[in-house]
């Protein structure tokens, strides 16, 4: 059996201990005052085995109460254990999920609202697992991880979800499994928990969730009529912040006389296992004028990225002054794909202010880029040809 601690946390403290996967909060009416805040709501704190699990509030708790006769074994049900959600249940487990993983390693480097996992398949359909590691503003995420899952088909799919986040602490699996079929169609591609464990929880490492310096690894099962819940398809990023060389150099001679029209690509170098090139516009590249230069770092051309595979970089790139120290830096943070579009700036410096400034005797133009974080993605295998 295992204990069940709830702590009620509003103006005072009432702890209660069950044995089983719940237990039992009774107030009477004179005791408002004490669990109640100013607006009616009713918070709990939960642990389970010692470990602070969620944090829960009921902000209808005060109209119920007042609103309804019960008897008070009525009050004793409305009162027990559960989560905020009618539509799931939470628990722990020790499998892992069966449908897919995600690890990511230094979080703290993950930027952006969300993360898109690549495609995998369950039952002949294509799904994706998206996290918001900050929670989901526009879902009512603000404070909690979100968790969804997205599906690429406008065909009428019933499914049912479970999402796992892992605690090192107790080598469980904190899960949320929906109790109702989500429906899936063309006007509803995404469902999920927008607030599947609280942030104050989650980013405190001596809960478990992070772990082996800033660790985490969350999960999805996806039931559609049966599953194997044998783990085959999988993701693992890394953002790393090491690399053997992040610093690298160019110079561009005869910058001024480069055909307006064309642009000149720098020596190929290789950062995070991969090759890449920075391309200098003489015509600033989106507006084709004469007043700005542009810079832009793209993947060679013999990188051959997979569907779906994207690379997360960030850093600086710096045109440097010959005679003082006064560069101009601009700084780059976006992902790479398939199309290899590249990232940069439009306007990292006027011509003039090159002119006067920049170029030295010899009208070279000398820029460093510096690495800071760059991704990197290991994948289970895949049938590709199955997804595109």
């Amino acid at each position: 059996m295992c204990e069940v601690t709830v702590l009620v946390v509003n103006c005072c403290y009432k702890k209660t201990e069950a044995s089983g996967l719940g237990a039992i909060c009774v107030y009477s009416a004179e005791h408002r005052e004490a669990y109640l805040n100013k607006v009616g709501s009713l918070k709990l704190k939960v642990e389970f085995e010692g470990l602070l699990v969620s944090i829960l509030r009921f902000d209808s708790w005060l109209c119920l109460a007042l609103t309804a006769s019960v008897s008070d074994e009525e009050t004793s049900s409305l009162c027990s254990f559960a989560s905020e959600s009618t539509t799931s249940q939470t628990f722990w487990t020790e499998r892992p999920p069966g449908s897919y993983s995600l690890k990511v390693q230094n979080l703290a480097q993950l930027i952006g609202e969300k993360y898109h996992t690549r495609g995998f398949l369950v039952n002949g359909y294509n799904w994706r697992l998206i996290i918001y590691p900050k929670g989901n503003e526009k879902d009512n995420g603000s404070g909690y991880i979100s968790m969804y899952v997205e599906i690429d088909s406008t065909s009428e799919v019933f499914a049912y979800l479970t999402f796992f986040v892992y605690n090192k602490k107790v080598n469980k699996y904190l899960c949320i499994q929906d109790t109702q079929v989500k429906r899936f169609n063309a006007l509803k591609k995404v469902w999920g928990s927008s607030q599947m464990l609280p942030l104050e929880l989650f980013n405190d490492p001596k809960n478990g969730y992070i772990f082996e310096e800033d660790q985490c690894e969350f999960g999805v099962d996806v039931s559609h009529v049966t599953i194997d819940s044998t783990l085959t398809n999988w993701e693992i990023v890394s953002f790393n912040e090491n690399f053997c060389y992040s610093k690298f150099f160019f110079s561009v001679k005869n910058f001024t006389m480069l055909n307006e029209h064309l642009y000149y690509m720098s020596n190929t170098f290789s950062v995070g296992g991969k090759t890449w090139v920075l391309r200098f516009y003489r015509k600033c590249f989106s507006t084709l004028d004469d007043k700005w230069i542009s810079i832009f770092l793209h993947l060679a051309d013999n990188e051959r990225l997979l569907p779906d595979e994207r690379i997360y970089t960030r850093g600086h790139f710096r045109v440097l002054d010959p005679c003082r120290s006064n560069h101009i830096t601009e700084k780059f943070n976006c992902w790479h794909d398939q199309s290899n579009s590249g990232c940069g700036h439009d306007k990292v410096v006027s011509m003039d202010k090159l002119r006067e400034v920049y170029l030295d005797e010899d009208d070279t133009l000398s820029v460093a880029i510096e690495f800071e974080v760059m991704s990197a993605t290991s994948y289970s295998p895949i049938n590709y040809s199955a997804i595109i």
